[in-house]
């Protein structure tokens, strides 16, 4: 039997994007849970040979508003606590920060766009080394503090927290390596409510996109099968 990669989706059009065919290549079948329509439980998370937690436009934080998150939080903490392979971007990231004890707060400043990160020393020999100077998408107003016991692999200048790892299996990347640069239209149509709110030109991305995608996309690639590797044994070729 295949192994098992979990996703777990927050909006439709932020899915696995780049990563899914990565995923097969290493021999994983996929399969997504909807937040907010199917079960998140700590069996099911549990289960998993491994787990992708994806973003979406809400905050950890609004669990009355949003009370599957709950039941999301601890079936995330359970995972965690037992070291499986866990990968979480953007609110992924975040709820994975809360589960390990971290403060998740919102800044009151929007991050939308292209833009490169910074690396730290422990990122410049971590799997996000291959990342260069090449920018990538950000999309968020949330932050997380770096859990105890994590590294901090990254910063930007107006978030200076922007990825963590905690031993080779678990990552949270506050960014989108995933997002496919082919399909950014449907990102600009799901938060054009957003886009407008914070006076970001939808056509800036659009050009970012086709300026910066194709050699975000193969970094993105390079990044995935460094961590994957690390706990994944390859297909025989």
């Amino acid at each position: 039997m295949k192994p098992v990669a979990l996703v777990v989706r927050h909006v439709a059009f932020e899915d696995l994007g780049i990563l899914a065919p990565a995923l097969v290549q290493w021999g994983y079948e996929i399969r997504y849970l909807e937040a907010g329509v199917h079960l998140i439980d700590v069996g099911g998370l549990l289960a998993a040979d491994l787990v992708v937690i994806l973003g979406g436009p809400i905050g950890v934080y609004e669990t009355e508003r949003y009370p599957f998150l709950l039941s999301e939080q601890q079936a995330i903490a359970a995972r965690l606590q037992q070291d499986k392979p866990t990968l979480g971007i953007c609110l992924g990231a975040q709820l994975m920060a809360q589960a390990l004890g971290a403060e998740v707060v919102s800044t009151g400043q929007a991050e939308i766009g292209y833009a490169p990160l910074e690396l730290t020393r422990q990122g410049r020999n971590s799997v996000l080394q291959g990342i260069g100077a090449v920018p990538v998408l950000h999309w968020h107003g949330d932050q997380f503090a770096i859990p105890e016991g994590a590294i901090r692999l990254a910063a930007t200048s107006g978030f200076p927290n922007q990825a963590f790892s905690l031993g080779p299996r678990i990552l949270g990347l506050q960014f989108h390596l995933e997002a496919d640069y082919t399909q950014i239209e449907r990102w600009l149509i799901g938060h054009a409510h957003e886009l407008s709110a914070c006076g970001v030109d939808p056509a800036v991305i659009r050009q970012d996109a086709a300026s910066h995608g194709q050699e975000l996309a193969q970094a993105a690639r390079e990044i995935f099968a460094a961590w994957l590797g690390q706990f994944t044994d390859p297909i025989p070729q």
